[in-house]
């Protein structure tokens, strides 16, 4: 794909409605996983929910306004912040499980600050309920903590690849 073209899709609401379709997509499986098969979240899990909740409002944001500059660098800013904060988040919950230490575990609660406390006005979506170190669901051999690594690592790729056409003016 030639930069021109890259630059023209980072411009259209379409690529913008599949970073947000794809994190809704994600909080949908996590829900899933929750209410459906049972699956305890812990507070991890909770952030990283968050996280992929930032990547929603990226895309939902890019959505809004695609061929204009500043919307589109508030949206990869967002996007870019989300994907490092949710990567790093679920290398530590990785790390927890392949290590589990008594000096090294996750708080019960989630630590949202007092003016945004989603666990209290959300609790169905931000309620902690499970312990990091639980390893309950695998795919493939590979845990529920693994692939969050490997889809966060996906979107921070897709944002270098786009980091160029997003900052690029639209007459380019």
């Amino acid at each position: 794909m030639t930069l021109s073209a890259l630059i023209s899709f980072a411009h259209s609401r379409l690529s913008w409605a599949i970073l947000a379709v794809s994190a809704l997509a994600l909080e949908l499986a996590a829900l899933y996983f929750q209410y459906g098969m049972k699956l305890d979240p812990c507070v991890m899990c909770i952030y990283q929910r968050l996280a992929v909740f930032g990547l929603l409002g990226a895309g939902l944001l890019g959505l809004t306004a695609p061929a204009n500059r500043l919307v589109r660098v508030a949206a990869g800013t967002l996007w870019g912040i989300s994907s490092i904060w949710g990567l790093k988040l679920a290398l530590e919950l990785v790390d927890m499980q392949n290590n589990p230490s008594p000096f090294s575990t996750c708080s019960f609660l989630p630590e949202f600050p007092s003016w945004l406390a989603l666990h209290e006005w959300l609790p169905q979506v931000f309620m902690p309920t499970g312990m990091c170190t639980d390893v309950p669901w695998q795919f493939a051999g590979v845990t529920m903590g693994e692939w969050m690594v490997v889809a966060f690592a996906t979107y921070l790729a897709a944002l270098v690849v786009f980091l160029i056409p997003i900052l690029k003016s639209s007459r380019a």
